[in-house]
């Protein structure tokens, strides 16, 4: 199975795709991937995320500005086992373009479909040296954009049939 932008089983439009294959190091004591690397792949698939965008870590660095998860919400669909290869997407579905941001995720087993892992982090923008809550720079702000209005009403619709 091919998974594409286009797939019926993607949560919301034209997701950004990390791939990664489960490691045995990935695998806890039940032999299925541990609850813990989810978030990893997360992190990374954040990273990966920006970078496509043409942004780097260093950049981060010199503009003396993060992005901190100040919540995460997570739920665990499915079991995982080494060898297997992981779709990890992720969109950027609220911003208010200034301070706070949210990206939501969806892993896919690469060749069943199922949706093993769905996840939203609330994010707000931070200065480095100071730690404290800080108004996003022109590379955060347009990484971080307002979602268009496909991409805001899909996520209405979504979080409107999760709390049926």
């Amino acid at each position: 199975m091919s998974l594409s932008q286009d797939d019926s089983g993607w949560d919301l439009p034209s997701p950004f795709f990390n791939e990664v294959v489960v490691e045995p190091e990935d695998i806890d004591d039940f032999g299925h991937v541990n609850n813990a690397v989810y978030l990893r792949w997360a992190d990374e698939t954040g990273w990966a995320h920006w970078e496509a965008d043409g942004y780097t870590r260093q950049q981060c660095r010199d503009l003396d500005r993060g992005m901190a998860i100040t919540r995460t919400e997570a739920d665990y669909t499915g079991h995982v086992r080494a060898g297997e290869r992981i779709i990890c997407a992720v969109w950027i579905v609220v911003s208010d373009g200034k301070l706070r941001a949210e990206r939501w995720y969806q892993f896919r087993n690469a060749d069943t479909g199922e949706t093993v892992f769905r996840a939203i982090t609330k994010l707000v923008c931070f200065q480095l040296s100071t730690g404290k809550p800080a108004r996003m720079v022109d590379a955060f702000a347009a990484h971080y954009a307002k979602p268009d209005t496909e991409l805001a009403e899909a996520a209405n619709r979504h979080l409107t049939a999760l709390k049926r």
